[in-house]
């Protein structure tokens, strides 16, 4: 490309706030990104993304984090240089952003046509009309099915993957030069992703706009950047051409990162598990939510969650439970570990039925099934220590408090972490230190079962990849039955024997994960894996990771 960059940045330095874990968040970062074309910007949680692309925007949370040094420069102006004023004009004009989640982003007291038409208002001399034209085109240019309907719906009346293609339409209605995507898809379904990604890949195309798209998953980074620079605590330690940096990275940390990327094709599977014993059944589950009408009030309408659902899981096993949101994975998950009620059906527990059992035998039988949360700081009561927290549990049943203490330090370092965080509190650790308590914690009680839903989903991927080993470590150790609840088909694909496809409250496919992954048989399933990001690029086995 030998047009001149759209954006130029230039030894950029971002300070934070007194009592930070560093002085600054960016350090000398430089980076240009031309006319039509797509840098990712990847890097693990407090790398600097988001700071990155809020000094740009200059939407720093200032003067706590304010730039220091370093210029920012967009198609050769130097925005700092800048008044307030002109800023705001340049915002949506020049640049667009697209933001993480639309629906904090979006107004919920306004249309979407409303806020759409809120930039033409403030950026342009155009009539109402004219207007209105402008705006139902960008609706139909995003591939939103109803342009008419959508413009006078408000956000919570439309999917979450049209509100991120209203967020899109807001960016480019101006038709700017850059366009700022922080994690544009982290929150969608695989499928929604893979739409939201080809668009965004087709209308840059079309309107040669540059593009910073942020992103921590490097299969979206395989999908759609032409060049991807890497940071790690704010320093830029790799950028170059995306086929050279996935497939031949040169700096340890991007090729720890890059080894830390779950690969597609299964690993060898594991000697059968189909002669162990069957420790967990589910038959004819059924579950039926009632939703209050937002229209008539006091109407309520019926969802179904789960329709006749059956499964077994055997000693020594990991079942997936797989699917898109809504699909009914985390309801299965709640109803066999008694969380919430089943409308109807069975579940038995080691040959005894768990759901129609007395309160007293529940206490009793919970021993054998506990469960690993997704958020394991919304799970930890944040006014107690570790080790009390990990005792409770045998506590409740019988178990003296000094040999439950003694048993919960003995579980800090199964699950590798040091005894010494026994007396701290959980908001002393990192998202993947409380992911280990959370375990260490369902491990307590010796149960035969452990649910885990979407255990590792909010982890960043070198931490994900070193809870996934643990728990596979265990499972073996422990001859444990994991329950294993995801969205991510990377995650399924290297953990779980058999997976089960969810759809709309229903098995649509299950068997071996290796047999489903190579050779699927339903429609829903062949869509879920053909919409994996990156699914044409095998993370390299790298040496010395």
């Amino acid at each position: 490309m030998n047009a001149a960059p759209v954006l130029e940045i230039k030894n950029l330095q971002i300070a934070l706030p007194k009592g930070a874990d560093r002085p600054y968040a960016l350090q000398d970062l430089t980076l240009t990104i031309n006319p039509g074309e797509i840098v990712c910007l990847v890097g693990e949680s407090g790398s600097g993304k988001s700071l990155s692309a809020g000094a740009i925007m200059r939407l720093l949370p200032e003067p706590h984090v304010h730039v220091t040094h370093g210029t920012i420069k967009l198609e050769g102006t130097d925005l700092y240089s800048l008044s307030e004023a002109d800023m705001k004009k340049l915002r949506g004009d020049r640049i667009g952003m697209i933001f993480q989640e639309p629906m904090t982003a979006l107004n919920p007291q306004k249309t979407v046509g409303w806020q759409i038409d809120e930039v033409l208002r403030l950026h342009t001399k155009l009539g109402r009309k004219e207007r209105r034209a402008a705006v139902l085109d960008m609706l139909a240019e995003v591939k939103i099915p109803d342009p008419e309907s959508a413009y006078n719906a408000y956000p919570h009346q439309i999917s979450g993957g049209q509100r991120q293609r209203v967020m899109i339409a807001m960016a480019l209605i101006l038709k700017p030069r850059l366009i700022i995507a922080d994690e544009p898809t982290t929150a969608l379904d695989v499928t929604t992703q893979a739409q939201i990604l080809k668009l965004i890949r087709d209308l840059q195309r079309e309107h040669n706009t540059g593009i910073l798209f942020i992103t921590h998953d490097f299969g979206v980074v395989a999908e759609i950047a032409d060049r991807v620079a890497v940071l790690r605590l704010g320093e830029l330690v790799e950028e170059g051409p995306a086929s050279e940096v996935l497939n031949h990275p040169q700096h340890p940390y991007t090729k720890a990162l890059i080894a830390s990327v779950p690969a597609l094709t299964p690993p060898e599977p594991k000697p059968s598990v189909d002669a162990q014993p069957v420790i967990l059944k589910a038959s004819a589950l059924r579950k039926t939510f009632k939703a209050r009408g937002g229209l008539l009030i006091g109407k309520r309408s019926a969802v179904p969650a789960v329709k006749d659902l059956s499964f077994e899981l055997r000693q020594g096993e990991t079942l997936g439970v797989v699917g898109e949101s809504g699909s009914g994975k985390t309801t299965v998950s709640r109803i066999v570990t008694r969380l919430l009620e089943a409308d109807s059906g069975k579940v038995d527990v080691n040959g005894r039925d768990f759901l129609s059992a007395s309160p007293r035998e529940v206490r009793a039988m919970r021993k054998d099934i506990q469960m690993v949360f997704q958020d394991p700081m919304a799970s930890l009561n944040p006014r107690r220590r570790v080790v009390d927290l990990i005792a409770q549990g045998p506590i409740v049943h019988g178990v003296s408090k000094e040999q439950a203490h003694a048993k919960a330090r003995e579980l800090l370092e199964l699950v590798e972490l040091s005894p010494a965080a026994a007396d701290r509190f959980p908001h002393e650790f990192s998202g993947g230190q409380r992911q280990r308590i959370g375990i260490a914690r369902a491990l307590a009680l010796e149960p035969r079962i452990v649910v885990a839903d979407e255990p590792v989903s909010a982890l960043d991927v070198s931490v994900q990849a070193q809870v996934l080993r643990l728990l596979a470590d265990l499972r073996e150790r422990l001859n444990l039955s994991l329950l294993f609840v995801t969205h991510d088909l990377r995650v399924a694909a290297q953990l779980c024997d058999r997976i089960i496809v969810m759809s709309k409250g229903e098995i649509a496919e299950t068997g071996p994960t290796a047999e489903v992954f190579a050779n699927p048989q339903h429609e829903y399933t062949q869509r879920l894996l053909a919409s994996i990001p990156g699914k044409g690029w095998t993370p390299p086995r790298l040496e010395n990771a």
